[in-house]
């Protein structure tokens, strides 16, 4: 690689990788599924185009390598069951079962045919009977049916199983618990497992493995308080298998017919993540009795195959993030991705040789563009868990044609994702890249509270959001200010900015009014700014989450109005640029709305954008890229850099002194 050719300061470099890039035939690759065995398989997946409005569109993949589209536009294959959705199709023998998102309704697709057919009818709510998880069942699906008694969020709402037919008929299978999930039937038998749990857990605090015999009796096989089962698998052979995290992380267990339940596979680390959305799969089984899976390791996943005999063979592949492992006759396809590739549909062999069945997009760069991530652990406060330390990815400013002055540290950007359960993945992102190639560091933290680091680490959030997660971020950004980085990386203690969404978007509100002077500039978004509002006007999915994070509600009211942002805005001078979607029915708009009028109260410097006709997460490609072309132009504003003229990006408006 040639030396660099220009010093320009950093947040100001030229760079290829612009906001159009980021969008441009983007696609986010959804479940996999395998239909057929053997030679004659055709593997299916889901691609969310932002191009195309954000819908998704699944695909078919023959044998001799052809693809097709199925659902032409405006077809949308997506449930909002949970409201975050997953699982909304299916395919067996050809027959393609999907929830489209405009009336949430179950549709049809018989093999030969590229014409959807109603199974279910209009409901008297629109979009109030939903369907998810799907699963083939004979002639039927089975599904995760959710229905709204009236419209809005105060609003009765029912989960079940179900099985639908393909004239329509519907018979409930379960109702009763609060949430119920992976309704799957016995190979030739009766029986039926599904997982269900009720208020105040979330499914990664304590989901019970319940199995339905052909006399109707229920018998709960694992999981329970303090444990969490995620994905059922039924073998061949009638063995139950699934994840649990009794051992502290997810890790692999099975019963079979009439035995005992045994632990089959302990990885160290989890092997699941948490279920905020349906259809996910880390494991599955082999014809010839091995299992393949995915599970983490220092910041990165491996892909292995375990033998009978208890023995994990790792694949040697560029990939370092797995998802969707679906098991084949000779080897397993998945969706997989690695710090320069993003994600691919990936077919593996038994003897470790990878096939791209659907390659990521031509990007026409050279990989000098793109900053590999560096796992790092670092101390932190201990706070009443007793866990001292926490984790990030860390990337370097990366651009082979531009460097930064001799006497100019790089400013940082915090990364605060979601959930708070959810966990950073070393994966190529040009949404990071974007700004690494400008000049900017960048740290993807998995802050207390994180998955991957077994239950312990993620109870460490316990009570506590609000505290241990700032107590992360802040120590993050001091360690890297410090010189303690990797590879001797030192950013500008001035020049620190934090940004997050949802719940990432709550932790940045909190840290630059809870935490004034550490961050130099913000961005949120769609990020809580009321924990109180929050937790009286949310989905059902999440209406008791906070019970665990924070306390219980409305009893700990006290907690929640100490914790809020939009109750400590006399200790906010930090510049902060807010994004929000007017749809968005997990974070209405009305807490960004808050925080706007109370930074334009104060008169300090901020922007705010509201998309239309955008939910929880930006999907349109023309609103993804204002977004980031939004916060860009506010960090160079408020930060003091200026932007590259070639991309003629239109400034943010910064309203303030």
């Amino acid at each position: 690689m040639t030396a660099p050719e220009q010093t320009l300061p950093h947040g100001s470099w030229p760079t290829p990788i612009t906001s159009e890039l980021v969008v441009r035939a983007a696609a986010r690759l959804g479940e996999v599924v395998v239909d057929g065995s053997g030679d004659d398989a055709d593997v299916w997946w889901a691609e969310g185009r932002p191009s195309e409005g954000g819908r998704t569109v699944l695909v078919r993949r023959t044998p001799d390598g052809t693809t097709t589209d199925l659902l032409p536009s405006p077809w949308n294959a997506r449930t909002r069951v949970h409201e975050y959705g997953g699982g909304a199709w299916t395919v067996a023998a050809g027959t393609v079962w999907f929830t489209d998102f405009a009336d949430q309704r179950l549709y049809r697709v018989a093999p030969g045919s590229s014409e959807p057919v109603a199974v279910t009818p209009e409901p008297e709510v629109p979009a109030g009977v939903r369907f998810a998880d799907l699963h083939a069942d004979g002639d039927g699906v089975l599904a995760v049916r959710e229905t709204h008694t009236a419209a809005g969020l105060a609003a009765e709402v029912v989960n079940e199983v179900v099985r639908v037919d393909a004239d329509g008929t519907v018979e409930v299978l379960v109702s009763g618990p609060d949430f119920v999930s992976d309704p799957r039937r016995e190979p030739d038998g009766p029986a039926l497992a599904f997982l269900r749990w009720n208020h105040p857990d979330m499914p990664w605090d304590a989901a019970q493995l319940v199995v339905r015999d052909g006399a109707g009796d229920e018998h709960v096989i694992a999981g329970g308080h303090g444990e969490s089962v995620v994905q059922p698998v039924w073998g061949a052979d009638g063995a139950l298998w699934w994840l649990c995290d009794r051992t502290d992380v997810w890790s692999l267990y099975r019963r079979r017919p009439h035995g005992e339940v045994e632990l089959v596979f302990d990885a160290g680390s989890d092997i699941a993540g948490p279920q905020w959305v349906f259809g996910q799969s880390r494991f599955d089984l082999l014809d010839d009795g091995r299992v393949a899976l995915a599970y983490g390791r220092d910041g990165a996943d491996r892909l292995a195959v375990l033998d009978t005999d208890g023995t994990a063979r790792e694949f040697d592949l560029p990939y370092s993030a797995f998802g969707q492992v679906r098991g084949t006759t000779d080897g397993v396809v998945c969706v997989a991705g690695g710090p320069a590739s993003e994600a691919v549909v990936l077919r593996v062999g038994l003897d470790g040789a990878p096939e791209v069945l659907r390659p990521a997009r031509d990007l026409g760069l050279d990989p000098a563009w793109f900053s590999r991530p560096q796992h790092v652990t670092f101390p932190t406060e201990p706070g009443p868990s007793g866990v001292a330390e926490a984790h990030a990815l860390v990337y370097p400013p990366a651009n082979p044609q531009v460097t930064g002055p001799d006497d100019e540290l790089p400013p940082l950007l915090v990364l605060v994702h979601g959930g708070p359960t959810a966990a950073a993945r070393s994966v190529l992102d040009l949404g990071v890249q974007y700004w690494t190639s400008r000049g900017f560091a960048v740290a993807d933290v998995d802050y207390r509270g994180s998955t991957g680091y077994g239950r312990r680490y993620r109870e460490a959030l316990k009570g506590q959001w609000g505290v241990a997660d700032l107590d992360d971020v802040v120590a993050c950004a001091r360690y890297l200010s410090s010189g303690d980085g990797p590879a001797g990386l030192r950013v500008d203690q001035a020049r620190l900015a934090i940004r997050g969404g949802s719940a990432g978007g709550y932790t940045t509100l909190a840290a630059l009014t809870f935490r004034p002077g550490v961050f130099a500039a913000g961005a949120s978004h769609y990020g809580v700014a009321d924990l109180a509002a929050l937790a009286a006007d949310t989905h059902k999915f999440e209406s008791r989450y906070l019970d665990g994070l924070i306390a219980p509600w409305p009893a700990g009211a006290d907690v929640y109005a100490e914790r809020s942002p939009i109750n400590a805005t006399d200790a906010l001078g930090t510049p902060l640029a807010v994004f929000q979607g007017d749809e968005d029915r997990v974070v209405p708009p009305e807490q960004a709305e808050l925080m706007v009028a109370a930074l334009r109260a104060k008169g300090v410097s901020h922007a705010y954008a509201l998309f239309a006709g955008e939910q929880h997460g930006f999907r349109k490609a023309e609103n993804i890229r204002t977004a980031l072309d939004g916060e860009l132009s506010f960090y160079a504003q408020v930060l003091g850099f200026g932007l590259p003229e070639a991309e003629g990006i239109t400034p943010i408006e910064v309203v303030g002194p």
